[in-house]
């Protein structure tokens, strides 16, 4: 194994010794043939010599030992490196627009809004409900958050596929190719989100307004808002009849 290692590291001092020659024989000579002659060795002392790949400045070098090998130097190339730093990158960069991010704005979304639903069915009369349902802060964090998914599942056929009729109107094979995309079905979650929640905070308001009840067309604008808005209305219609 030392006589491996002592193989290993005397290949470079007479390698050295053989291109400085080179290079003052080529500096002292003026012809361009001359110099073309003694470049010609110089990339032969950068590439490989005997079957023994040369280190060339910028190259990578490193030591490694092993019982079957003994000791030995490895020499990863500059080029190879950066390669490989590329794919890297390439590597993180396609992560980003991964399933993975979909998948957590899906959730992350449901989540962010179950407080305030909570808040109008658990406690309708509750100053923290009312106030909460006042301010506009949601939908504004939503509406961001909508506009970044939006931004990433964004193609340049997506709004040949919207309006892809004629008459420049949304045709339903257009929309289920959009929705093909994990990433534009996550976007238009959290658009519904949004607006089920912005009508959900009106059947509030309106229920605190004409004192009505609407816990249960609250909780049905969550997941079904069309139907828990036409359920307010019922609600409210079957109260006036009540009274009067």
């Amino acid at each position: 194994m030392g006589f491996s290692s002592c193989l290993c590291y005397a290949h470079f001092t007479p390698l050295q010794i053989g291109c400085s020659r080179l290079m003052r024989k080529a500096s002292d000579k003026n012809s361009v043939g001359a110099h073309q002659r003694s470049s010609f060795p110089l990339k032969g002392c950068n590439t490989e010599l005997l079957g023994l790949q040369i280190p060339r400045a910028g190259d990578d070098i490193r030591r490694e030992w092993s019982f079957a090998r003994g000791s030995r130097i490895v020499t990863i190339p500059h080029s190879a490196r950066f390669i490989r730093n590329q794919k890297a990158r390439s590597v993180h960069a396609s992560w980003l627009t991964t399933s993975q991010i979909a998948s957590s704005a899906f959730t992350w979304g449901t989540v962010a809004v179950l407080p305030f639903y909570t808040l109008m069915v658990v406690a309708p009369q509750a100053e923290l409900t009312k106030k909460s349902m006042k301010t506009g802060v949601p939908f504004i964090v939503l509406g961001l958050f909508y506009a970044y998914l939006l931004y990433l599942s964004w193609t340049p056929d997506t709004l040949k596929a919207m309006f892809s009729s004629k008459h420049f109107l949304p045709e339903l094979p257009g929309i289920k190719k959009l929705f093909t995309s994990e990433m534009t079905v996550a976007s238009g979650w959290i658009h519904l989100l949004a607006v089920d929640l912005f009508a959900a905070r009106q059947v509030f308001h309106d229920g605190l307004e004409n004192q009505i009840e609407t816990r249960h067309s609250v909780s049905l604008c969550l997941l079904f808002c069309p139907i828990g808005i036409a359920t307010h209305f019922v609600t409210k219609a079957l109260t006036r009849g009540t009274s009067d």
